[in-house]
């Protein structure tokens, strides 16, 4: 029994075995994070298939109802009318995706109770004006921020600034400056 027991040592040290054990691991981790992302997606398209079927006939119900107005009444009720399926399905879309990140990220809605104790102690201070007394605790309290939360807040800060320069882009119809009257530079 020695001598098979002093040969099977050797190869289960070999560099050739270990290879082929971690490419079976990474091949059948690859093929679980494939299958997890392919059901995912079938989930994300069947929640997409529901709020399109969901939204057409509510749509047509309210067209319906309001008939035909004219003048300006009736121009701002037809922009609306075109503007609603839009609306809907996008508010949907949005809802179905804040879903599925709020679930795969593991987030909870915070209960009411929460709410009314930050909010309730929040008013207090503002209203007591104890915020606005003690900068030194303000103070105190930046400085005991961890690195995660200044990152968070960066990130924050970076998507927010992000999201207003492309407003501002779009609001402009061009990169630099504003549409306005040559004559106005100074």
């Amino acid at each position: 029994m020695a001598a098979p027991m002093s040969l099977t040592r050797p190869m289960l040290r070999s560099p050739v075995l270990r290879q082929l054990t971690a490419r079976r691991l990474q091949s059948t981790a690859a093929e679980k994070a494939a299958a997890a992302a392919k059901d995912t997606a079938n989930k994300a398209a069947q929640g997409l298939s529901r709020v399109t079927s969901a939204a057409g006939p509510a749509i047509a119900g309210a067209a319906k109802s309001i008939g035909r107005l004219g003048g300006p009444a009736g121009q701002a009720i037809g922009f609306l009318e075109r503007q609603t399926p839009l609306v809907v399905y996008y508010s949907k879309v949005a809802l179905e995706l804040g879903k599925y990140v709020a679930q795969n990220q593991k987030m909870a809605i915070p209960s009411a109770a929460t709410f009314q104790t930050f909010y309730q102690g929040l008013w207090q201070s503002i209203a007591s004006g104890s915020i606005l007394r003690s900068p030194q605790s303000l103070i105190n309290s930046v400085r005991n921020l961890s690195v995660a939360q200044l990152a968070t807040g960066g990130v924050i800060f970076a998507e927010t600034l992000g999201f207003f320069t492309v407003g501002e882009i779009i609001g402009r119809f061009k990169l630099v400056g504003y549409h306005g009257e040559v004559g106005s530079h100074h």
